[in-house]
């Protein structure tokens, strides 16, 4: 499995049993006995070969292209299914993965069960959230904007990605001036990328974060790399949780 998100959605259909190998993105302590076939988000194509998989399931991000294309050149048979950037997605998601195993019925029984534990949490004072990706080892500096995924969920608690309000692209260059413009309240990070930059005390020190109410009050919540942007079964539970941050840090 080398699309974002599905090994957790596999698993989720009971369909553990089957995986043989993983990207990176799939970090779930359940999982760690599963290989790793990637080196960082790069697929190693002969790490993949030696597993002797029957399927390998990809999304759009899977590449390098070279990597897939010499996958299916050794007979095997490669699905992509479809990305996912908001909760309308996690659905369309999976049912692809239910057929591509030949688990239509499982999938639509967790869909089910997913909507019937869909969260209702909300926050009412509608805080103002920058979402930034942070890679400090690659100095690689982000700020979320429409469509990066992090504006669907902060939308549907109620909460306000400035990014998304104000930018062009998914993700664009963190600069002093363009936080300082955006002054959030609170800035949400994944927790590797906090790490990354040598925590919340090393995050303040980044261009423009000291400047604004979210660097002053040191409003700062992390989430799971492997679970912010996965649109998966556990997403329900990530509102919850997000939902009582938000609330907590910004009061």
């Amino acid at each position: 499995v080398l699309a974002n998100g599905v090994a957790e959605i596999m698993e989720s259909l009971n369909a553990r049993s089957i995986l043989v190998g993983r990207d990176i993105s799939s970090t779930e302590k359940s999982l760690e006995s599963v290989p790793i076939v990637t080196s960082g988000h790069q697929v190693i194509p002969e790490k993949v070969l030696s597993l002797k998989p029957d399927l390998v399931i990809i999304d759009a991000s899977a590449g390098p292209r070279v990597a897939i294309n010499q996958i299916r050149s050794a007979g095997i048979k490669v699905i992509q299914t479809p990305e996912s950037w908001n909760l309308a997605d996690i659905n369309v998601k999976i049912r692809a993965v239910g057929e591509a195993i030949g688990a239509n019925k499982g999938a639509a029984a967790l869909i089910a069960t997913m909507e019937q534990s869909s969260s209702a949490a909300s926050v009412s004072n509608k805080p103002r959230v920058a979402f930034l990706y942070l890679r400090g080892t690659s100095s690689v500096y982000l700020i979320g904007g429409p469509g990066s995924g992090a504006d669907s969920l902060l939308q549907s608690l109620g909460a306000v990605d400035v990014g998304a309000q104000t930018l062009n692209r998914p993700f664009n260059t963190l600069t002093a001036e363009s936080l300082a413009t955006l002054n959030p309240d609170v800035i949400l990070v994944m927790s590797k990328g906090l790490e990354s930059v040598g925590g919340v005390q090393g995050l303040i020190k980044l261009p423009g974060v000291a400047q604004t109410s979210a660097g002053k009050n040191s409003a700062v919540i992390d989430v799971d790399d492997s679970l912010l942007l996965s649109f998966g079964p556990r997403t329900p539970s990530l509102l919850d949780q997000l939902a009582k941050a938000l609330k907590q840090v910004a009061p």
